[in-house]
């Protein structure tokens, strides 16, 4: 898994910490526009360009960009198109150092970490008017890759994410908008030296949901209500050797929760869980099926459409569910099909069903996109 795909998969868990399936019916594409995302400044070497992460209600979009000297700095598209881009206080300059925005909500503030001369990790809150918030989670640990990993923003302006301790155990966040932080650990998350908690989403009503690696370095999903009640969860048919299990990505208003997970033979499924806790798994057609291959569900609106992304040989393909299960495919415009990581992803879908993502070309050049059905 590359990078990139480490950095957004950390709202499935931590990069996988540091480190009988139901059938859906399936449609081919619709008519949608999608419309190519560069912001000014990206380069254009390998594994340079531009990754979009996260699109409000309104249409603005945040990601990163990596620019000719492989540093990330975050930026902000607004609906009209009009690009402003910014650094956090405090961020790196050197090689894969640098700002990285995860999240944006519906008023415009935006979250994610920054990565410091000394490659540990800092979260940041930009607010509307473009000041920039820099927090440390107590407890958190100074060593490379160590840190606060803020994962996501709700409309309060609540923000949850998880720190790497000193001992590189991960541990879970909830930052109040005052600043105050409540940290957590999920029942039976692990102690040891890449374990712990990662909280990947939160909802406007506070309900939080996440993963947790337990001292056999399988994986596991959680719920944690707002008055910090945890139950945990697995996907049927997720797999319980190390590395293997469910990982779930993000909560929509109702508390239904999207994801993936491992089976036995290390291959992704989708995933989709009610409030009331029924799971219902789901692939998308033409998903691969070996190792490491298969479906990712990534983001969850308030509609119960989701979008994520699927490999195969060609590479990484993205895909759009609807409340009945219907999954259409799309790849956008100038994706490579040289294999993974070349290709498409879904990362983001708002309230009227518009998608964010990323694609890599032929060239392995990031371009962000925005698809509008």
């Amino acid at each position: 898994m590359n990078d990139k795909h480490q950095r957004k998969s950390y709202r499935l868990l931590l990069c996988l910490a540091l480190c009988g399936l139901a059938l859906t019916p399936f449609g081919t594409a619709r008519a949608a526009t999608i419309t190519t995302i560069d912001a000014p400044g990206a380069g254009t070497g390998v594994e340079q360009g531009t990754i979009a992460s996260s699109i409000n209600d309104l249409g603005a979009v945040t990601g990163n960009y990596a620019d000719a000297s492989n540093v990330s700095h975050g930026f902000l598209r607004a609906p009209d198109g009009t690009f402003t881009t910014f650094d956090a206080p405090g961020a790196g300059t050197g090689l894969a150092q640098g700002t990285v925005p995860f999240s944006i909500n519906l008023g415009g503030t935006i979250t994610g970490e920054y990565i410091d001369a000394s490659a540990v990790r800092h979260g940041f809150v930009r607010a509307p008017d473009g000041t920039i918030t820099t927090f440390d989670a107590p407890g958190a640990g100074t060593g490379a890759k160590q840190g606060t990993y803020a994962s996501i923003i709700n409309l309060p302006g609540v923000i949850v994410g998880a720190y790497i301790d000193a001992s590189n155990v991960i541990h879970g966040f909830v930052r109040a908008p005052d600043g105050t932080f409540t940290t957590f650990d999920a029942p039976g998350a692990g102690t040891s030296d890449g374990q712990g908690t990662g909280a990947g989403s939160i909802n406007s009503a506070g309900t939080v949901s996440g993963s947790y690696i337990d001292a056999s370095n399988v994986i596991h999903g959680f719920v944690r209500a707002p008055d910090g009640t945890i139950t945990t969860f697995d996907a049927p048919g997720a797999g319980t050797g190390a590395n293997q299990g469910t990982l779930a990505a993000d909560i929509n208003l109702e508390g239904t929760i999207t994801g993936s997970y491992f089976d036995g033979s290390d291959v992704l499924h989708g995933f989709v869980r009610a409030p009331h806790g029924k799971i219902t798994s789901f692939d998308a057609p033409g998903a691969g099926t070996g190792i490491g291959q298969g479906t990712t569900g990534d983001s969850i609106n308030k509609k119960g459409e989701i979008t994520g992304y699927y490999s195969d040989a060609l590479g990484y393909h993205g895909f759009v569910r609807s409340l009945n299960g219907k999954i259409t495919t799309f790849d956008a415009p100038g994706a490579g099909t040289g294999g993974i990581p070349q290709g498409t992803a879904g990362f983001s879908i708002n309230s009227a069903g518009s998608i964010t993502g990323y694609s890599q070309d032929a060239n392995s050049v990031n371009h962000g996109f925005l698809r509008t059905p």
